[in-house]
């Protein structure tokens, strides 16, 4: 295993007397900017049918070089850490100065605080041990009930370095593991075959993820979850009350609303949010927070992908929009703090604001009487695929686990069921919010601008009015 104590620097051979002047030449005239170096590990194993379908390791190392001035970006990037190849990048980087000279900004705050360990959680248990392990929680989902016809259970794991250099010679490291583990099985009942899953993972080693009351009440909970919607009925379609579990639900929020509030769309006015701070944007009640800083959840940081310490940051306070997510160069063109948002898939891709763990905080109902309440509508308990338009806020969201609910009771489980709005809406229609806040179980990827970043998210149980809902019955 790697060194963590090495620095990347020493580990490719640079020179450092050599790396200043390469950044020297880079950066002169950039208003910002940074070289960000990797080295990753990783691994996947999908145990299949029965077998061994898939067992891949990887290792990635590279250098992404960056020179910002103003709203242009001039991005290098090679998986080749050498001199020559930070000489062809600091060349090419130079062509954002336009002719002109700038004043180079402030590094980042510097934090003590570290939010996971440094385990590399390829190293234990071992490969033999771990497909062992991935026959065993097989053969229980199968065992489970004889309608099982399927299993799938993958393990997937990354060990990543990092190290980010300014050309004030300030820098910043960080080592960051992650781990997720998958379980997806298929009941059958005649001709009708129906899923259910469940995942879990975070930012530290395998050792609490393959404990065995972990796997088996995922997979407890994905046999359920297929079961249950092997009774499923078509769902209706109209417009109705909705309630929305906690915890992954937030998954809407993310996509509906978080995305919107990410710093670069608002700067070009892009978003359905731009130009509303300060302004009621969701109902009272409704505070919206995104927070890296919460100990080894998935889309924690201690520092993002440009130095800058994650934050607790409010965006949505008691209905009114209070902040956004940001990276460095957005929230200087806006005349706003970094907020620890700027975040890259990898060395070849440039930084951009993105979320970490978003999530909508409690109120004061209790779930039960939030159930109780509505005559009408649908209880959705868990979502699969869905597509949004940042610029308008329209969402359309597939249910994967959903129920009927009439006068007050749980009903039938529910097939097809989908949710139609607009996010900015939507939020102006949350009515009751409970007690019971849940955050995911650590199994969130976002996407933008082709880029997927490790993310969570979170809720309460919420009732929305009169929201639309698509349906096959």
């Amino acid at each position: 295993m790697p060194d963590t104590s090495a620095s990347l620097i020493d580990r490719a051979g640079l020179d450092r007397t050599n790396l200043r002047r390469r950044l020297a030449h880079g950066f002169d005239g950039a208003d910002d900017g940074e070289l960000y170096l990797e080295y990753r590990q990783s691994e996947a194993l999908v145990f299949d049918n029965g077998r061994l379908k898939q067992a891949t390791f990887d290792t990635v190392q590279g250098f992404g070089l960056r020179a910002v001035k103003g709203e242009a970006v001039g991005y290098a990037h090679a998986s080749d850490v050498s001199d020559a190849a930070l000489a062809r990048a600091a060349d090419a980087v130079r062509a954002v100065r336009s002719g002109y000279s700038g004043t180079y900004a402030e590094p980042p705050a510097r934090t003590n605080v570290r939010l996971y360990g440094d385990e590399n959680p390829l190293a234990a248990p071992g490969f033999d041990a771990k497909v062992k392990l991935l026959e065993t929680i097989d053969a229980y989902a199968r065992g489970k009930d004889p309608r099982v016809r399927q299993v799938s259970v993958s393990f997937g794991a990354s060990w990543q370095q990092v190290e980010i250099l300014r050309a004030d010679g300030e820098t910043f490291r960080d080592i960051r593991p992650l781990v997720r583990v998958n379980v997806s099985v298929v009941a059958g009942e005649g001709d009708r075959q129906e899923s259910g899953s469940h995942g879990y993972g975070g930012r530290e080693g395998y050792q609490r993820f393959v404990d065995l009351a972990a796997w088996q009440g995922a997979v407890d909970d994905a046999v359920r979850q297929a079961l249950t919607n092997l009774t499923a009925v078509a769902a209706p379609a109209g417009e109705m009350d909705v309630v929305l579990g906690p915890g992954w639900p937030g998954v809407m929020l993310h996509e509906a609303v978080g995305h919107g509030l990410e710093g670069d769309f608002n700067r070009k006015r892009t978003s359905a949010f731009a130009g509303l701070m300060g302004e009621r944007v969701a109902a009272p009640g409704v505070t919206v927070i995104d927070d890296g800083t919460m100990a080894a959840r998935r889309g924690s940081l201690t520092i993002d992908d440009e130095g800058t310490p994650s934050a607790h940051t409010v965006l949505i306070e008691d209905g009114v929009l209070v902040g956004y997510m940001q990276d460095r160069q957005n929230a200087r063109l806006m005349n706003m703090l970094p907020t620890g948002n700027g975040r890259r898939e990898s060395y070849a891709h440039v930084p951009m604001p993105r979320m970490t763990n978003t999530y909508m905080l409690a109120g004061n109902r209790d779930p039960g009487e939030i159930l109780a309440s509505v005559k009408n509508g649908i209880y959705a308990v868990s979502f699969g695929g869905g597509q949004v338009d940042i610029t308008s806020g329209k969402f359309v969201f597939q249910c994967t686990e959903a129920y009927r609910l009439e006068g007050g009771k749980v009903g039938a489980p529910l097939k097809g069921a989908m949710l139609i709005g607009n996010g900015p809406d939507a939020l102006k229609r949350v009515a009751l919010i409970g007690n019971d806040l849940a955050l995911d179980t650590g199994i969130g990827t976002c996407g933008k601008n082709g880029q997927g970043v490790p993310v969570g998210v979170g809720q309460p149980t919420l009732r929305m009015d009169r929201i639309t809902v698509g349906g096959t019955g």
